[in-house]
């Protein structure tokens, strides 16, 4: 994705150490061996305020209340609902250490993030229904829009415009598969001009970009993943998932990746030219309900990465299993890397949450990234 981080200058090296094990009861099925390596890449924070992940739940309700204690309310569910003795998965291997550390904050829900080749991220904000553009870590959030309507996911087009998806709320979540209704818009990411790309869609959650252009969306509250080809077809039901949120696409383009949130999250991998036979991943266990898994993104290698909610982890696959990159983040929505040699840069794995607040996490790091 990223060309390699320098590191921080003055830093004494650190001995390697293995990412934190999955506190959470997370049983995974090795399914078939993904062949990418098991590297747990991490890359040192430096010289700023370090978050501490014992204070996470209670810092997290200073974000919009009525969403958050919600949220709050479900990660104390799957707290005393997971058995204390936890079978993981095996854990990520580190090369190096480091804290999550704060590095933007959007006054909302920011429900899911991404940067550019030019190193500025743009957060969709749940509740005002804003997009923001954060230039460069600690700078303050421009709205470059106006309420477009319950944002779900975003990604950046290789001509540097941005792909939003609308229709996230409850309402339109649950109906999108009876009434699909919800449009892509396109907007800009200087002037924040919108426009419609695509319409007919249900209420979009997660959204993908494919090397070839087709972009393919989820509906949380339904069964249907859409798709949008390059020449503007929109099938708002090309394949069929249970309770379907993060999404991404292989590098070469074969494969579609998905979550499913609930009851027992699992990892599919959807052939592009076969969507009637999504193939199942990484199977987990119904103690792992409530981990609700959010959203998906992958690193230089092809792995996904995901963001959970009630966990508190972030989760990677390897090796056909499930390790933890990072725990104490509880409330996640969304993990994106960097790009470019400024700004959020090349690399660094960022993550979004319901709190609004924007963290690195060295841990999960990648130094092959572009």
């Amino acid at each position: 994705m990223t060309s390699p981080t320098p590191e921080h200058p003055g830093k004494s090296a650190e001995l390697p150490a293995p990412c934190p094990l999955l506190t959470h009861n997370l049983r995974s099925r090795k399914i078939e061996d993904s062949g990418a390596g098991n590297e747990c890449a991490q890359h040192p924070g430096q010289g700023r305020e370090l978050m501490r992940p014992s204070n996470t739940p209670r810092t997290a309700i200073r974000g919009p209340r009525r969403s958050i204690l919600f949220a709050a309310a479900l990660a104390a569910a799957a707290a005393l609902l997971t058995p204390a003795t936890a079978h993981a998965a095996p854990a990520c291997e580190a090369n190096a250490l480091g804290e999550p550390v704060q590095v933007a904050r959007v006054p909302d829900w920011a429900e899911s993030i991404v940067v550019d080749q030019r190193g500025r991220m743009f957060a969709t904000a749940y509740f005002s229904g804003r997009v923001y553009r954060i230039d460069a870590p600690g700078s303050t959030p421009v709205a470059l829009t106006g309420n477009v309507g319950a944002n779900g996911g975003i990604v950046v087009r290789p001509d540097g415009q941005l792909l939003v998806g609308t229709g996230n709320d409850l309402g339109h979540s649950l109906t999108g598969d009876l009434l699909p209704v919800s449009k892509l818009l396109l907007v800009d990411p200087d002037s924040g001009r919108v426009s419609t790309y695509a319409s007919g869609l249900g209420g979009i959650d997660g959204v993908a970009l494919a090397p070839d252009g087709t972009v393919y969306t989820t509906t949380v509250g339904g069964r249907h993943i859409g798709r949008v080809t390059p020449d503007g077809r929109v099938d708002p039901a090309w394949a069929q998932l249970p309770m379907p949120n993060g999404i991404a696409v292989s590098p070469d383009g074969g494969q579609v990746y998905v979550i499913q949130t609930t009851p027992a999250p699992t990892l599919y991998r959807i052939p592009a030219d076969d969507p009637a036979h999504p193939g199942r991943w990484i199977s987990t266990s119904l103690p792992d309900t409530l981990a609700l898994p959010d959203g998906l993104t992958l690193d230089s290698q092809g792995r996904p990465l995901i963001a959970t909610h009630a966990a508190g982890q972030i989760w990677r696959a390897e090796a056909g299993a499930l390790c933890s990159v990072q725990s104490g983040l509880y409330l996640s929505t969304q993990i994106t890397y960097g790009h470019g040699d400024r700004g959020f840069s090349a690399g660094k794995l960022y993550r979004s949450g319901v709190d609004g607040k924007i963290y690195e996490i060295p841990a999960g790091a990648d130094p092959a990234g572009h």
